[in-house]
């Protein structure tokens, strides 16, 4: 049910592509954000279902600041038939550091 970072870059870099939600806050979307994620805050995750029911087939990965709340999210959404989300470990922070150091940190 996760995906590390340098895992989910891996995958970037060959090509494939992976949908990605933010499970975070506006401001720290607006902070820093993995290129071309879609942001819908962990409590209206539920309400907004709508915009992601493409992606119940297909793998597609969850983040956050540090992976507990796209972890929590991972969860909802498998219950939800999402079978194939995946955690992103560590969320954005840990991304920061293995991946990208020009992102910035909070």
């Amino acid at each position: 049910m996760q995906l590390s970072p340098l895992e989910l870059a891996s995958r970037i870099k060959s090509g494939e592509s992976i949908p990605l939600l933010d499970v975070r806050e506006i401001e720290e979307h607006q902070f820093v954000a993995l290129p071309g994620s879609l942001l819908i805050p962990l409590g209206e995750i539920a309400d907004r279902l709508d915009e992601i029911a493409h992606w119940k087939s297909q793998t597609f990965v969850v983040y956050c600041h540090h992976g507990i709340r796209s972890a929590r999210a991972v969860a909802f959404l498998r219950s939800q038939g999402f079978t194939a989300a995946l955690n992103l470990a560590g969320g954005i922070d840990r991304w920061s550091t293995e991946v990208d150091p020009s992102a910035p940190r909070y």
